[in-house]
């Protein structure tokens, strides 16, 4: 009786397993250093979806707070914690239909981010037709 009881756990955990979203182990997630050097940005799960928050401030001629964002309202936060990657979702090899915020600018734009053979982070966005890439390295 003690077996089954075991068994039927050890089942239902691996079914959990199973169907736990392959979001958890995606090579993707993880901290990202711009293509500038000017900040560390955590890349991770939320919501079903991948986003990404400024973890650190490399640059010491970067303003404190997000003060070119179009949001009066936000323009008082401060940079470090700002999310600059939101709504993107896996399709196939790459992540799309997610939005870039650039706080250099304050411009946010439709984005797609893509892992290259050697490592780096492909991170394209685009106004109407015109895309521009820049790839970012792993900051562990």
């Amino acid at each position: 009786m003690r077996y089954g009881r075991a068994l039927m756990a050890l089942a239902l955990a691996l079914a959990l397993l199973a169907s736990t979203p392959a979001l958890a182990a995606d090579p993707i997630f993880g901290r990202w250093r711009t293509d500038d050097s000017s900040a560390i940005v955590s890349v991770a799960p939320c919501g079903g979806k991948l986003c990404g928050e400024i973890a650190r401030v490399l640059d010491p001629k970067a303003p404190p707070n997000d003060i070119n964002n179009p949001d009066r309202r936000k323009r008082s936060r401060p940079l470090a914690g700002a999310m600059v990657l939101r709504d993107f979702v896996r399709s196939g090899g790459v992540w799309k239909g997610g939005r870039a915020y650039d706080p250099k600018s304050g411009n946010s734009y439709a984005s797609e981010l893509a892992m290259q053979q050697d490592g780096r982070l492909k991170v394209t966005g685009c106004v109407l037709f015109l895309c521009r890439s820049r790839l970012w390295t792993r900051s562990d």
